[in-house]
């Protein structure tokens, strides 16, 4: 019996070499004569005919076939589709790629259907220079680069990864979940997904790998744990019969109802026209991405036939039309039939190798010689196509507008398009918005992405239990319930927020040991929310950076900072010479000095004709200081008869009026506002004097003040206002240092006796604590917000620190310094300026009048004997003359008698002078203005018959000469 088993292997055996043999040399030296003397071009198939996706490219690829030489009838080459069925996996895809290459030595293959079956075909190809082209994978593991001979007739899936993170980033969710088939055709596209989702922000918190051959109970298994997750937008890139599966097991596990977001890649989105009613009911509102196909009427004539072939075919089937993989089978077939034609099968020649090898072994695969002139023509074919435009870029199809589609009642509804340079919109080339979205549960608001906490549990909630400010938080017994309850802001801001997050529900639990005391420090408490034991903490908890390690906080609520608090005292200065201190001493010299030089100028200019500017020297110079420091009060009662005069006093007056207001408002405040002054002004001080610092018990204080260089043994522990406001009375300590909400609770119950310095240390405030990546931390962060800027966040700091408001120490320092010169140089240097421009034109003017007596003097007479004639001739009252001419006289009194000067008319005051401004001359020796008055008219007919007999003036020594005024 062994004998004749083996005999008869041995017979099989011969019988395959033999037809082997003659199937070789019936290929033997190129294509054969095809269909009306064309030259067959041998092109093999490669697909997996159990499939729809196989069955429908088939059918497509036969069509292409026809409908090319129909419109080519002319072309001198026919295409020849030899067909093979890989059987699913990549071991028969390998098996018929060498079958077809040694057997029927085929110039070209078209396939294989999947990503894991061209990885090795793609080899074959390399090795006998036969382009591997393939319609359907499209891992973009699988590329030109790899094999000079592969070419990919679809879009690279690396493409629709940016049109899936365009869909998660137009939706704004923050977590994506992965899920995929874990074979070549799903791990191809993971990293360039992952990169996607990382350039929006977008968290991808875990990966869901699933076997291609997984079994239900393996897919339920991790569908319970994509459950159990918080995050709930997942996308689904698998196969359709694999991918039908998860989605039957998601929806019976409750997985596709209200919340959940399911995204399906093309190779996915399609499966309701292949599978019908059935996967459409277990995918309802799954949103999918597809290269997007423009109806024209070819394409409309082309699925119209399709269809009508594809029935009779296939009877039961339930397909309608050819999907996108159909449609670039078509496109493929006749992107190979134009370059076939383009190269010319002159020379079909197909190298073969070792005969004495095996058909179907790899070593006996020959070389097409054709092979890298048909690569050249199919890469440099273009045309339009069934699905758009043909044209490879980089040995693979260029992708160009993607559509979204979504799963509605028993078919799919377009509801965008995926283009650049939009990327999302409603419409092709347009900035409009996406369509109204059905999802899961067929809810029309956009789901927000994630649920937490899940499965229907509510939110275990933190908090902490200590004494000290129970403004901020405390415990109370509910009257109602007779349990106990948090109580305070913080419990008030929290509740306050999460009022408009009802989907997120609640519970408090204290954080405290089995005698309702604290059960450990805030860091330990921080650290349960890490280890799981809390969802969240709620409490007067502070951002600090070591707490960020473990925890993410939401924003702050509370005004941020560690400042100290020490006591004040009022140093404000009341005694005898209190008034002099509003100004400086530069300030007071400066005043006195252009008071007496404003009383000087003035009296410069009225001294010759205003009696009240006149007299006795001692007078005059009462009259000065008087006249200037009556100013101060405007009480002054000489009046000015020179405008030149009344400018200098104007000014004066106006500063006087600005140094008097300043001066009255700063003594005020001296004398009248408490000058409230910290007793320590900064850390290092109280570091540097060794004084013993204060913080509230189970804070961090501790490590922040260990941090800046104090001794732990200046440190004191408190727990209360009362034991701080105690230890500051009695000296056990200098200062407090706390965090500013703290201090200011402090201080409106002691207001006055304290003030806080800094802050000195930047804190982010009191925020809420939430595990890492918590969704959570975001939608209260928001809330917060929201409520900060609303009159509701008010009352609630109103119910915190109560109208009552204590001023800080910005507020209360109020050190008023004196008033200085340099305040006020301005004002002096416009009345410095104005007065000795007076002066300087009055004196300009009074020499300008004399000028005749002053060219008059005898050149031989000294400076000081001329500069005495000056002054005792400026000394001189200006009289006014009696006649209507306008002339005046002047009483020049030169040594120990008067002379009557004739004053030339070009030298006469221009203004008549009134009785009103006539004063006495105090200089000594001189004669008194009565006696001057009353023998003026004898003087003046004296000069007249003076002129008539000497018309010129008298000469400078005449007048130097006395005269009694008795002579005739």
């Amino acid at each position: 019996m062994k004998r004749r088993g083996r005999n008869l292997q041995l017979n099989l055996f011969y019988l395959v070499i033999f037809f082997s043999f003659v199937l070789s040399a019936r290929t033997q030296g190129g294509g054969g004569g095809g269909a009306n003397g064309r030259i067959q071009f041998d092109a093999g198939v490669i697909l997996d005919l159990n499939s729809w996706i196989g069955n429908i490219s088939l059918s497509c690829m036969k069509m292409a076939v026809d409908d090319f030489y129909a419109v080519n009838s002319g072309y001198s080459t026919r295409i020849s589709l030899h067909i093979r069925d890989s059987g699913g996996d990549a071991f028969g895809a390998a098996s018929a790629a060498i079958d077809l290459l040694n057997n029927v030595q085929v110039k070209a293959i078209l396939g294989p259907q999947k990503s894991s079956q061209a990885s090795f075909v793609m080899e074959l190809g390399d090795r006998a220079h036969v382009p591997i082209i393939s319609f359907s994978a499209k891992s973009p593991s699988l590329s030109s680069t790899q094999s000079s001979y592969f070419m990919r007739t679809a879009y690279n899936d690396s493409t629709q990864a940016k049109v899936i993170a365009s869909i998660i980033q137009e939706f704004n969710w923050r977590e994506v979940v992965p899920v995929y088939v874990d074979d070549e055709y799903g791990n191809g596209i993971m990293p360039f997904l992952i990169n996607e989702f990382q350039l929006i922000d977008v968290r991808v918190p875990y990966r869901s790998s699933i076997p291609p051959s997984a079994t239900n109970s393996q897919i339920l298994k991790e569908l319970s744990r994509l459950k159990e997750m918080q995050t709930r937008v997942f996308v689904v890139h698998m196969t359709c019969d694999l991918g039908l599966k998860l989605f039957k097991i998601a929806k019976e596990e409750g997985m596709l109802k209200k919340g959940y977001v399911w995204i399906t890649t093309y190779g996915l989105t399609d499966i309701v026209n292949l599978m019908g009613s059935s996967a459409a009911n277990a995918m309802q509102g799954v949103l999918g991405v597809r290269p997007f196909v423009n109806m024209t009427s070819k394409l409309r004539d082309f699925k119209k036939r399709w269809r009508k072939i594809f029935h009779q075919e296939n009877p039961h089937a339930i397909i309608t039309e050819p999907i996108v993989f159909g449609l670039w089978a078509y496109d493929t077939v006749w992107s190979l039939a134009l370059a076939a034609e383009k190269v010319g099968m002159n020379n079909l020649t197909f190298q073969v190798a070792d005969i004495s090898k095996s058909s179907n072994d790899i070593a006996s695969i020959g070389s097409s010689s054709v092979g890298p002139k048909l690569l050249q023509s199919i890469q440099s074919t273009e045309f339009d196509g069934m699905a758009g435009k043909f044209h490879l870029i980089d040995g693979q199809l260029e992708s160009q507008v993607f559509e979204i589609v979504n799963v509605v009642k028993n078919g799919i509804v377009r509801v965008g398009f995926w283009a650049p340079p939009h990327n999302i919109s409603g419409r092709i080339n347009s900035k409009d918005k996406l369509d109204a979205v059905i999802w899961p549960g067929e809810p029309e608001r956009v789901p927000k992405g994630w649920e937490w906490p899940t499965a229907g549990k509510n939110l275990t909630i933190g908090v902490p239990v200590k004494p000290g400010f129970p403004e901020f938080i405390r415990v109370d017994v509910d009257p109602h319930t007779k349990k106990q309850v948090p109580k305070g802001y913080c419990i008030d801001v929290f509740e306050a927020v999460m009022q408009n997050l009802s989907y997120a529900p609640y519970e408090y639990e204290f954080f405290e040991d089995k005698d309702g005391n604290m059960n450990g420090t805030y860091d330990d408490l921080v650290y349960q929310v890490y280890l799981q034991k809390y969802d969240a903490v709620v409490g007067d908890v502070t951002i600090i950076a070591n707490r960020s390690l473990y925890v993410d906080f939401t924003l702050p609520y509370t005004e941020s900072g560690v400042s100290m608090l020490v006591p004040i005292n009022d140093n404000s200065k009341k005694d005898a010479w209190a008034f002099l201190d509003p100004l400086t001493t530069d300030l007071w010299l400066a005043s006195g000095a252009f008071f007496i030089f404003t009383g000087f100028v003035v009296w410069v200019i009225e001294h010759r004709i205003n009696k009240e500017f006149r007299g006795e020297r001692t007078e005059q110079l009462g009259t000065v200081l008087y006249f200037s420091f009556s100013t101060l009060v405007f009480a002054h009662k000489e009046k000015v008869l020179s405008n030149l005069s009344r400018i200098v006093v104007i000014v004066w007056l106006f500063v006087v009026l600005v140094l008097q207001s300043s001066y009255t408002a700063s003594l005020s405040s001296m004398l009248t506002v408490q000058q409230l002054q910290p007793t320590v002004t900064n850390l290092n001080e109280l570091i540097q004097n060794g004084n013993h610092v204060g913080y509230l018990n189970d804070s961090f204080m501790p490590s922040l003040l260990k941090r800046l260089n104090f001794k732990e043994s200046k440190l004191i522990a408190y727990n209360s206002p009362d034991e701080y406001h105690d230890a500051l009375v009695n000296g056990t300590v200098a200062a407090i240092v706390d965090e500013i909400p703290y201090l200011k609770i402090f201080l409106n119950k002691y207001c006055g006796k304290y003030t806080m310095i800094g802050p000195t240390y930047k804190t982010d405030g009191f925020g809420f604590v939430f595990p890492k990546n918590s969704p959570l931390v975001s939608e209260v962060s928001n809330g917060i917000l929201r409520l900060l800027e609303s009159k509701k966040m008010g009352d609630i700091e109103n119910n915190l620190y109560g109208n009552r408001s204590c001023p800080t120490q910005e507020a209360t320092d109020t050190n008023c310094s004196s008033l200085s010169f340099r305040s006020f140089w301005g004002l002096f240097l416009i009345t410095g300026v104005a007065s000795m421009a007076c002066l300087v034109l009055y004196l300009s003017h009074f020499l300008y009048k004399h000028r005749e007596f002053l060219q008059s003097w005898d050149p031989e007479e000294s400076f000081w004997q001329k500069l005495a004639l000056l002054a005792k001739l400026y000394d001189q009252r200006e009289l006014p003359d009696a006649n209507k001419t306008g002339e005046a006289k002047e009483e020049q009194v030169l040594g120990d008698a008067t002379y009557p000067v004739d004053v030339m008319t070009n030298a006469a005051i221009s203004e008549p002078q009134t009785p009103s401004s006539i004063s006495n001359h105090t200089i000594e020796n001189f004669e008194s203005e009565e006696e001057i008055e009353a023998s003026s008219d004898e003087e003046r007919a004296s000069g007249r018959e003076i002129s008539r007999q000497n018309p010129d003036p008298p000469s400078f020594a005449d007048m130097l000469t006395p005269r009694d005024h008795s002579d005739p």
